[in-house]
C-alpha cells in the first residue's frame, strides 16, 4: 500500500504514514515506512470467507492482496493513494476516504492503524446491505471507548479470526522465510457484513 498524508490530532503536524504497513502505532514508524500484508493471511483469510466476484483493495500498495485475491479467481479494483507498482495498467489512483457513491461488490484491505476506523467505516458507507469488509488489523483494534461509539456499537464485525501463530509483516514487501517468522504484534482479519447488528463471534486460524 502507498502513502497517506494526514493531520496528526495528538502532535499537530503533518506526518506521512504507509497504507499498506497497515496497522503499527505512530511511534512504532519512520517516515515513509512499508509493512506489506503477508500472502500467507490472505491465503487462509480465503480457507476460511468467502467474497463476491468483484473486491475493492483501496490501499494496494504492491498488490501482496490484490495478487492472492486474483489467483483465487476474483475480479480486483486496486486503489492507492500513491503508486507503488508503476507498471499495473489497473491501478488507479484515489484517496479513499473522500470517495463517494456506491460500490457493487466487497472491499479487503489493511488500511493503516491510526485510519482504520474511519476506513471501515467508509468501507460501509460505500457498499450495499449484506456485502462484506475485510480489514487485517491489531486484535487490540477491538480496544477503545472512542472507536466503540464510533464503530462497534452500531457496526460490529460479524467474525474475527485471529492466527495461532502470528503474521510476520515486512518494511520491505519481501516475503520469503520472513512470511513465517511471527511479529510482536497480533494482526488478524476483522469481517464485518453491512447489515450485521449482532455479537462477533471469534475464530482461530491454525494452520
Amino acid at each position: 500500500m502507498g502513502n497517506f498524508n494526514y493531520e496528526d490530532p495528538v502532535h499537530g503536524h503533518n506526518t506521512y504514514i504507509t497504507l499498506g504497513a497497515s496497522n503499527h502505532a505512530l511511534e512504532e514508524r519512520s517516515k515513509n515506512d512499508f509493512y506489506a500484508t503477508p500472502p500467507l493471511a490472505v491465503r487462509q483469510l480465503l480457507e476460511v470467507e468467502k467474497f463476491q466476484n468483484n473486491i475493492w483493495e483501496p490501499g494496494c500498495g504492491m498488490n501482496h492482496i490484490v495478487n492472492v485475491l486474483e489467483e483465487n479467481g476474483y475480479t480486483v479494483k486496486r486503489s492507492d493513494i500513491v503508486n507503488m507498482v508503476k507498471d499495473d495498467p489497473k491501478f488507479e489512483q484515489i484517496d479513499f476516504l473522500t470517495t463517494s457513491g456506491t460500490w457493487d461488490g466487497d472491499i479487503v484491505g489493511n488500511p493503516p492503524f491510526i485510519l482504520a476506523t474511519e476506513f471501515v467505516n467508509k468501507s460501509l458507507d460505500l457498499v450495499k446491505d449484506g456485502a462484506k469488509v475485510a480489514m487485517f488489523l491489531k486484535l487490540q483494534f477491538l480496544e477503545g471507548k472512542k472507536r466503540f461509539e464510533r464503530l462497534f456499537e452500531d457496526n460490529p464485525p460479524i467474525r474475527v479470526y485471529v492466527p495461532v501463530k502470528r503474521y510476520g509483516c515486512t518494511k520491505d514487501g519481501i516475503f520469503n522465510e520472513k512470511e513465517n517468522a511471527g511479529s510482536a504484534i497480533c494482526y488478524c482479519w476483522f469481517i464485518w457484513e453491512k447489515g450485521y447488528t449482532g455479537d462477533p463471534q471469534i475464530k482461530w486460524i491454525n494452520e
